[in-house]
């Protein structure tokens, strides 16, 4: 069987520990083309680049793989990756690993998963990988068999069209993890507020502070399988219309 294309991406940088193990675990798995940001993207959310130009380099990195760094968001690597760089559509790109959790509310700020999702706007499968570790020492190697696994049950079993997989790891050890769950994004936000500060020329500036607000406690929520040791597994569509409010939009925006 022909080895599949895997399109590596990610938003913490090219050269991120998450991102080069990741491509570490693909290599046992296909052929696999990086592109990704040459500098941290963290947060961009689905934003791309459109008042400025974009380019991209062919970097040499360890390892098999071919890798292209691009000076754009996550979403205009994939962008670029499959309009100048590819060959042929990838078999899948899979994001990340991403530095710190994208569980719940922040799936839609989220860099990684905004690569995944706009790798599925095109119809191919896609998975954003984050571990609950913003450490640039975190063991990334706890949850490969995981992530392997996922990915190619994926590739085996290929998903419906407008569907992405968004997969969050606990901080645990290999032997700590107690399985997988596929999962709802839980009903959580984050609580933030501007501290304010003036520097020494009198003007003022802020600083984004918060915490984090979990509402849901239900069993099948995200941050409940992971806070109960399980890595979870949330379909995420792009579709965004509220299907079952339509029909009493449709009443409340009757002007005849």
């Amino acid at each position: 069987m022909e080895r599949p294309l895997i399109l590596v991406t990610n938003d913490d940088g090219i050269t991120a520990p998450g991102i080069r193990n990741l491509i570490q675990f693909m290599n046992e798995i296909g052929d696999v083309i990086v592109v990704a940001p040459n500098s941290p993207q963290s947060g961009k959310g689905h934003a791309i680049t459109i008042n400025s130009t974009l380019s991209y380099e062919e970097v040499k990195l360890e390892g098999p793989q071919t890798d292209f760094s691009c000076s754009g968001t996550p979403v205009d690597c994939v962008k670029m990756a499959l309009d100048k760089i590819l060959t042929r559509r990838p078999d899948i790109v899979v994001s990340g690993i991403n530095h710190g959790a994208n569980s719940s509310i922040n799936v839609i700020y989220s860099g990684t998963m905004s690569a995944a999702v706009e790798a599925g706007v095109e119809g191919i499968p896609a998975i954003g990988f984050s571990l609950m570790d913003f450490s640039w020492e975190a063991d990334f190697s706890q949850a490969k068999e995981y992530i392997q696994n996922i990915v190619r049950r994926t590739l085996e079993n290929p998903m419906p069209k407008g569907i992405v997989l968004n997969v969050n790891i606990p901080k645990l050890t290999a032997g700590e993890i107690k399985g997988v769950k596929v999962c709802k994004q839980a009903n959580a936000k984050w609580e933030e507020s501007f501290d304010e500060r003036v520097n020494p020329h009198g003007k003022k500036y802020y600083w984004l502070t918060g915490y984090f607000n979990n509402m849901d406690d239900s069993e099948d929520a995200d941050e409940t399988a992971l806070a109960n040791g399980y890595i979870s597994i949330v379909p995420v569509k792009f579709d965004l219309t509220a299907y079952e409010y339509m029909k009493t939009l449709e009443e409340v925006m009757n002007f005849d």
